[in-house]
């Protein structure tokens, strides 16, 4: 087997709408145009794809007090204070990376991290 290409994640979210603000508004990304037979989004960045399925239930933080150290997403930005800034205008909360690395971690509306590194 030889894997070439990592196609797309998959994240479950409670409430679409509010999924969508987050993915959309506040991070900026592209929704794909698509009619899907269940409720959810799909968002792409590049040739990579998020798709957010709506679930009853969404587990919460297995580490509340380091949010890098739970599954995440990681997302490249060009300017990681630009994000920062954007964050808190949106009233979202985050985590400076522990390492002291250009990183920050944030939760989505459901508790699903999303690490932001300047590169």
């Amino acid at each position: 087997m030889q894997i070439t290409k990592f196609l797309h994640a998959a994240l479950l979210v409670s409430d679409l709408k509010q999924a969508e603000y987050f993915y959309g508004i506040i991070l900026g990304l592209s929704k794909v145009d698509r009619v899907l037979k269940f409720p959810g989004a799909w968002y792409e960045i590049g040739d990579f794809q998020i798709h957010l399925i709506v679930a009853d239930a969404v587990s919460a933080l297995q580490n509340s007090e380091k949010w890098g150290r739970n599954q995440h997403l990681a997302f490249s930005v060009a300017d990681l204070t630009v994000a920062k800034e954007e964050l808190l205008a949106h009233q979202y909360d985050f985590q400076m990376s522990a390492s002291g690395r250009l990183a920050l971690f944030v939760q989505d509306p459901d508790g699903n991290v999303i690490e932001l590194s300047e590169s």
